[in-house]
This record gives C-alpha cells, structure tokens and sequence, in this order.
C-alpha cells in the first residue's frame, strides 16, 4: 500500500473506531463531555443523536476508556434484541449467572441484586447502547423499567443511547413518552465543518505517523470537506482513495484531481455532490426568476 510512500507507521483512514484517532473537535469533545457530567451526576438516561457516519461509536468506545474507575459498565453494539434477550445480555455483562432458560422475573430480581451490590461496594454501574435505534419498542419499554431500580438518593442503573436520527422519531410516539421524560441530557452529534475536516485530517495523518505539512492543504481539505459533508466515515474513504491515487503516480502530495476522482468513485460522496451541484443550480435559477421579477423581464 502506500504507507512507506507516505512515511506512515500505519494506515490513517480506517473505518474501524480507533481511540487512537480520536481528535478533540468541539462536535465530539462537547458530546464526550456531557456523557461525563451526566454520568458523574447520576442522571438516568443519557441520549448521543447523530447521522451514519459522524462517528457515535468512536465516541462510544472512547467513553468506556475515559470512565472514572468506579463505574462498572455493561456495553450492548447490537440492541436488536427482544426484552427476554436484553435481560440476558445485561445479565451477562454484569457477571450475573444464567442457566438455561430462566424465569424472567428471576432473572430481573437477581440483576437487581447485582446492582445493589455493586452500590455497596460504591460502584456506579452504566449500561451503554450502540445503534439504540434498532431496539424494538418493548425493548425500550423494558429499559425504561431498569432505571426504576434505585435507591433513595440515586439510580442503580444508568442507560446511554446512541443512535441514528430515527431514534428520536421513534421517542417521538406517545407510547414511549414515559421513557422521553427521563432523557435528562441528550447531544446531537453534527457534521464537522470545512476547517475541522483539514485539522481532522492532519491529525490522523500525524498519528500514523506523517511528518509532512505538504500532504494535503486547505484547499483540499475543502474539497474533501464538499464531498463528505463533513461526516468523518466518508472523510475517511475520501482521504484513503487520494491517497492511494498520489501514491499510484508517484507524488508526495494531493491534487484537486485526487480528491475529485475519489468522490466520483463513492456512491455516497458522488451522490453528496451531485445534490449540491443542484441545489447550487437551483440557487441560480431563483434568482434570475426574482431578478427578472423585480426588473419586470417576465412581463
């Protein structure tokens, strides 16, 4: 590949949710920063929102690194699960014993148990959730009766949701209102913008192990930051596609071309651009119609 060629010790642009990556830009580091006030406070249900790609799950996995050490936490990456399987899941994550197929009451009674023990010996515990969208609505449902297992003072059980935007339109139904009105902190992840995408960039290209400041320059980063919208996973596949196109013709740095035949060849990029070349034409449009109105042309 192209990581001698480029001075890396490894590959920058994976899509895999490398903490080492992990860049502190205001979108993610405000996000990680309410996750640990509200965690620190006791809160009980915790909700990150935000679009395919923008990069949920990195902060996920950095959260559970960055956790006090009196927190014990139960992490479920696949939620599609019915509530008997849910219970079982968060049993096996706190280290409860399950036999066969237990009585779900039982099984509820002893992670309640566990959790009581757990605050005992003074530990919070958290039971974080990726791709929460995906949870059925009796799922949901059973959640919201974990975090009525509390003490006088404090929950026994925080919950933490990441998801898609279709996770708030699913909060959004009158049935689940009960489990909306306990969200106490919620954060809506965003796209990064054209100067977070340059420093995004560069800073995973240090990480491997770039020391050039030729690589890339602003320019490119905007044109990168055009075609991805700013959504760190297209990001990624946008940078290592020009990368690979430098590489394949010898140059030490990226062209507008690189990036342009990187975009041409991702479906989600091309079809990002091919929208904003409309709307930039549609833009144009209104205001000839408007310009031609006022000057009374369409007369």
């Amino acid at each position: 590949m192209y990581l001698y060629h480029f001075g890396l010790r490894e590959l920058p642009f994976t899509l895999t949710p490398n903490t080492e990556f992990f860049y502190g830009l205001p979108a993610h580091q405000e996000a990680l920063a309410t996750l640990l006030t509200a965690l620190k406070t006791g809160e009980g249900f915790i909700k990150v929102v935000g679009e395919v790609g923008t990069g949920k799950t990195l902060i996920c996995r950095k959260l559970l690194n960055d956790l006090p050490e009196h927190f014990v936490t139960a992490y479920i990456p696949n939620p599609y699960l019915s509530p008997e399987e849910l219970r079982v899941a968060v049993a096996t994550e706190l280290g409860v014993r399950t036999t066969g197929k237990p009585d779900q009451q039982q099984l509820t009674q002893r992670i309640q148990d566990k959790l009581l023990q757990l605050h005992q010996q003074g530990h919070s515990v958290v039971l974080i959730l990726d791709e929460a969208q995906a949870l059925p609505k009796e799922s949901l449902e059973a959640l919201r009766l974990f975090t009525n297992l509390e003490t006088e003072r404090r929950k026994l059980l925080q919950v933490v949701l990441f998801g898609q935007p279709e996770l708030d339109q699913r909060l959004a139904g009158d049935e689940l209102r009960q489990l909306r009105q306990r969200i106490t902190f919620s954060y809506n992840l965003r796209p990064l913008n054209a100067s977070e995408v340059h420093q995004y960039i560069v800073y995973r290209l240090r990480v491997a192990g770039n020391k050039s400041a030729d690589l890339i320059t602003t320019n490119i980063a905007k044109q990168i930051h055009r075609g991805s919208r700013g959504i760190p996973r297209l990001i990624n596949v946008l940078a290592h596609k020009a990368l690979i196109l430098a590489y394949g013709q010898g140059r030490h740095y990226l062209l507008a071309k690189d990036v342009k035949a990187a975009i041409r060849d991702t479906e989600e990029a091309s079809m990002g651009s091919g929208l904003w070349r409309w709307l930039c034409m549609a833009s144009v449009s209104v205001v000839a119609l408007l310009w031609g109105v006022s000057s009374g042309d369409w007369l």
